[in-house]
């Protein structure tokens, strides 16, 4: 049996790679690959380099997926996704990544990658080192878990304030102004009918459930926080994917709030656990813990 490379090929295998990642799975994120929501969130953020998707790369064996390597935004970055039975692949994905995911240095105009490596794959981390890469903790991102507990926590929210759903009030218009102030982009919010449907795209993909996008309503009626959450019902997990809390309105809780509603529905669908990728003091006050960080290894290519 050979083990055949070929390049991300559309829609099809948009769907197998999804699967690929729901079927490789492992409790407390053991296998280190992306969370399926994020393979998702990644292909319908705005953001998203849409035409160098064919730059995806691909290992079969017999026809069967074993590895893929992807970027998630622009070029630059390399994520490397395995199953359990195909880690040995690490230095030809490297190869490959470097060839064709590598990005143009904003400072100089070098060609530079950030191979994103997990600090539990000890001999992925000694591979890079072996190759010159440079450990760049800023860009690193820590993946963190929440056991749902039961009883679940009361969720506290100071009074005029109250949670809602997009599958109760849908309105783009403040899922941008939140989102926007949010992520501190500044008071003059863009409200063009493009801007209205990146957010509408963002948070309406395939499978997206609105009563899972959990909004905080002020007393004037703005959403002043916002949690996007998706559940995966294969291994019964949610995802946090984005939080944002209006900067006139931190330091009160509200995004917490947002944060376990999301979850206390997810609970409801049956939902054991909950995923974050991000250490910001938010998640560790709603009793996340680390479970492995994913760091960003740098090398300029010339």
């Amino acid at each position: 049996m050979t083990i055949q490379f070929r390049n991300y090929n559309g829609q099809a295998d948009y769907v197998r790679l999804s699967n690929f990642l729901i079927q490789n799975h492992q409790p407390a994120n053991g296998d280190g690959n992306w969370l399926e929501p994020a393979w998702e969130y990644m292909h319908n953020h705005p953001y998203l380099d849409q035409s160098s998707r064919g730059r995806i790369g691909i290992w079969e064996e017999d026809g069967v997926i074993a590895a893929f390597v992807t970027y998630e935004s622009q070029l630059g970055e390399a994520f490397f996704q395995f199953h359990p039975a195909y880690r040995h692949l690490r230095d030809e994905m490297l190869d490959y990544a470097e060839n064709n995911l590598a990005g143009v240095s904003s400072k100089d105009g070098r060609r530079v990658l950030c191979a994103f490596v997990n600090d539990m794959d000890k001999e992925f981390v000694e591979l890079v080192e072996a190759r010159g890469y440079k450990r760049n903790d800023e860009d690193s991102r820590t993946m963190l878990q929440f056991p749902i507990p039961d009883p679940f926590p009361a969720i506290q929210l100071p009074e005029g304030f109250r949670l809602t759903s997009l599958a109760e009030e849908c309105d783009w218009a403040k899922v941008n102004r939140v989102m926007w102030r949010g992520f501190n982009h500044g008071d003059d919010v863009p409200m063009t009918e493009e801007d209205l449907e990146g957010r509408r795209k963002l948070f309406d993909t395939p499978k997206a459930r609105r009563d899972l996008k959990v909004a905080v309503v002020a007393p004037n009626g703005n959403f002043v926080a916002f949690c996007g959450m998706f559940y995966e019902p294969t291994n019964r997990f949610a995802y946090v994917e984005p939080v944002a809390t209006d900067p006139d309105y931190r330091r009160m809780g509200l995004g917490k709030a947002a944060v376990l509603e999301g979850i206390r529905r997810c609970d409801a669908l049956g939902a054991t656990v909950a995923y974050v990728g991000n250490d910001l003091p938010i998640y560790r006050s709603v009793g996340f813990r680390k479970i492995y960080v994913c760091e960003c290894w740098l090398k300029y290519l010339e």
